[in-house]
């Protein structure tokens, strides 16, 4: 393959004919005789394809093997998708706004705009907007079995942004990017993400906003991991719960910001079995979150149902900062140790979003000790960061000596 430039790949997709997918590869060599020609060495490493927003995408498809990668230009891209049982990687090239997989907002019979169904694929730097179905439950991408991978992407005014069905054995992961938008239909219930009864759901420094109705973040999965994220509904958000952890499983909230609007459909931010337990290892493990009630009335800022759920749960709750009115260890049984009550006013700049603790803080370095309670595991290993997605602290974990409670540790 010969390596191209951001520039030569545009240059090269606008040569390309309108009906036809090329990859970034070297041209033929020229002939030879047949009884001196030697066979030319298979290229090594996956193929690159590079397609415009005016070529067909499934033919791209067709004719990537396992292990290649399709790049996308930057524009808008409406082709439906089905990619079954493949290995591959669709990722918009760097270096402008992402390629745009648009529905229009129009309702259609297909229930996604990209189905995925059983393999191992990355999407990496793409939006998708505009999902609709004629049944009102319309995602940008839903995932049936297999393991995908979400990078930096980013999902708009979708009925559901990400939808993963019942699959034992399915994975999905979600690093970065934004969900919001959610369509402001009454009584629709869109879920900006919602996860189904899965082996591993995680999803790592993405930003969750403008809801309506529905949860920001719905999991059925067996193991959950929600991680230095900033899911926050806005100031007048109007959704409902921020996370509901539904069949309870082994569940792990770490470094997030959690934020309520004053206009939401319930008073809880984080619920934990609210549909009962579907599996053997129900555990839940909430620390150093920072949970943001932008309502006068009191939240809910943590629920467990234990009258649904089997005996035996692990509840652990520590170092969590709670800003406004609000229950946490009202009606749970559980472990908890270091969690604060503060004001808005205890924040850096409640009104631009800047939720961590100035330094004339009373509050900084007054986390419990994770390492002396036999809980080193729970300690944060990164936090938020509005540009990165997610940052490593500075210095790490096991430089350092004291901890503040909440998300952020600057």
């Amino acid at each position: 393959m010969i390596p191209a430039s951001r520039a030569a790949r545009a240059l090269l997709a606008l040569a390309l004919p309108l009906f036809s997918v090329l990859p970034l590869q070297a041209a033929p060599a020229p002939a030879q005789d047949p009884a001196t020609a030697v066979a030319p060495p298979a290229p090594a490493g996956p193929r690159v394809w590079l397609v415009g927003p005016s070529q067909p995408l499934s033919q791209a498809l067709r004719r990537a093997a396992d292990g290649d990668v399709i790049e996308l230009l930057p524009g808008d891209y409406t082709e439906r998708l089905l990619i079954q049982d493949r290995r591959l990687t669709i990722r918009g090239v760097r270096g402008g706004e992402p390629p745009r997989v648009v529905g229009g907002g129009q309702p259609v019979a297909a229930r996604a705009l990209w189905t995925i169904q059983g393999g191992e694929v990355l999407l990496e730097n793409l939006e998708f907007r505009g999902a609709r179905s004629t049944d009102g439950a319309g995602a940008a991408v839903r995932q049936e079995g297999g393991r995908l991978v979400l990078r930096r992407c980013r999902f708009f005014d979708n009925e559901h942004g990400l939808v993963a069905l019942n699959d034992p054995k399915a994975e999905v992961q979600v690093e970065g990017g934004v969900f919001g938008l959610a369509p402001r239909v009454v009584g629709g219930l869109h879920h900006l993400v919602t996860i189904g009864r899965i082996a591993r759901f995680s999803v790592t420094g993405t930003r969750f906003q403008q809801g309506f109705e529905g949860h920001l973040l719905k999991t059925r999965a067996r193991e959950t991991l929600i991680a230095y994220n900033f899911i926050h509904d806005g100031l007048r958000g109007g959704a409902s719960l921020e996370i509901d952890i539904a069949l309870a499983g082994d569940a792990t909230v770490i470094g997030n910001v959690i934020a309520q609007g004053s206009d939401t459909q319930n008073p809880v931010l984080l619920s934990y079995g609210s549909e009962g337990a579907a599996w053997e290892l129900n555990r839940l493990r909430v620390a150093h979150n920072t949970f943001v009630n932008h309502g006068w009335m009191p939240a809910w800022f943590l629920r467990v149902h234990r009258d649904r759920l089997p005996p035996g749960l692990e509840l652990v709750a520590v170092n969590n900062l709670l800003v406004g009115g609000g229950l946490f260890e009202w009606l749970n049984e559980g472990r908890f140790e270091g969690n604060r009550h503060a004001t808005r006013g205890a924040l850096a700049d409640f009104a631009t979003n800047a939720f961590e603790l100035p330094p004339s803080s009373s509050l900084r370095g007054q986390a419990a000790d994770l390492r002396a309670l036999g809980l080193p595991q729970l300690l944060p290993v990164a936090e938020f960061d509005w540009s990165e997605g997610r940052k490593p602290l500075d210095p790490p974990p096991e430089r350092r000596t004291r901890w503040s409670p909440g998300a952020f540790q600057k």
